[in-house]
């Protein structure tokens, strides 16, 4: 079964064509790093425009990778949540006309359970049930996937996720957008021990996340050593990203762990997620899977950020179990899992 995917929910427009699930035919990815380089962050307007622009190219060119023709397909599917709210309208907008176009089911796929599903891709072997922890841009979630569509929620961020928070300290730090391959190589040279930043923690939510004290702290401390004189250079720079980068490895690894310790069934561990790329957090994670003894399974870097594949390969487990939509099918920017 052949699934066109379409994903448009921040700054990159994709398309790709997957097979079963499981077997990766195409992948096209028009970005817009560059565009939104300009102003330190995505410009919802600014996506949106460049979403249009691109999405017809991205299609044709999955296809055309593929060697399939609109008439091989079974079904497209197509990211309708969360994200940009415009941005999303694009994909939604263009993943409609092109369906009923072609005469094929649309699938509407939740953008979170796709980042899970980019794991199916390079890991035949995975099935549900196993632990997810999805850590991205606009979300940091820790849930049990109980079935390829069936998920039970465990902890959620209540603020900032992680990956924006990463974002908005490199910004400070002076470093280009994206922030997140910067901080990562920084915090590698850098002493996790040179200044005292907390993990956020959630009275009564014990495995829930909060990264806005943390980031609002580095951001302090950051503008209150240059009042004192501090020099931005390389060597401060490395320290922040260091001490930073284990306070969120802190704040995420302790409600995984915390998960281990009182989930009773011997489930393995998916990572899932921009931030999924980040070295530390890899690292991290594959610590706490072998004190555990458990298996932990990590995307390919290039399926961590998004793209489409991953949206058709999801696309795939909602078709089979009945999840089809109409030409009503709208976008959301906030939708639960």
């Amino acid at each position: 079964m052949l699934i066109l995917g379409i994903e448009s929910s921040c700054d990159e427009t994709a398309a790709a064509v997957v097979e079963d699930g499981r077997i990766l035919k195409s992948s096209a990815v028009a970005t817009q790093i560059d565009i939104h380089a300009l102003y330190g962050g995505v410009v919802p307007e600014i996506a949106s425009r460049a979403h249009t622009e691109a999405i017809h190219g991205v299609v044709e060119q999955a296809l055309t990778q593929a060697g399939i023709s609109v008439s091989d397909l079974d079904a497209v599917a197509v990211t309708y949540a969360p994200g940009l709210i415009g941005a999303l309208l694009t994909g939604v907008s263009f993943a409609k006309g092109f369906a009923y176009a072609a005469g094929k089911p649309l699938v509407p796929v939740h953008h979170l359970r796709g980042h899970i599903a980019a794991n199916y891709l390079v890991s035949p072997e995975l099935k549900p049930p196993f632990i997810a922890l999805c850590v991205s841009g606009g979300n940091t979630e820790l849930m049990v996937c109980e079935d390829y569509t069936k998920y039970r929620f465990v902890g959620t961020t209540r603020d900032d996720a992680a990956g924006e928070a990463f974002d908005k300290c490199a910004r400070v730090l002076g470093l280009p957008y994206p922030g997140g391959a910067a901080m990562d190589k920084l915090a590698g040279i850098g002493n996790k021990k040179a200044f005292t930043f907390h993990e956020g923690k959630v009275d009564g939510a014990p495995f829930d996340f909060s990264f806005s004290g943390l980031k609002t702290t580095v951001i302090n401390t950051v503008h209150t050593e240059l009042q004192r004189g501090r020099v931005l250079d390389d060597a401060f720079r490395a320290d922040v990203a260091a001490s930073f980068t284990d306070a969120v490895l802190r704040t995420i690894i302790g409600r995984l762990e915390l998960l281990l310790q009182s989930d009773t069934e011997a489930l393995d561990i998916v990572l899932a997620g921009g931030v999924a790329a980040n070295s530390h957090l890899r690292k991290a994670c594959a610590d706490l899977a072998e004190k555990y003894g458990k298996k932990l399974y990590l995307p390919p870097l290039k399926l961590c950020g998004d793209n489409a594949a991953m949206i058709a390969s999801q696309g795939y487990f909602e078709y089979l179990a009945g999840n089809v939509a109409d030409l009503s099918l709208n976008a959301y920017a906030t939708r639960s899992v």
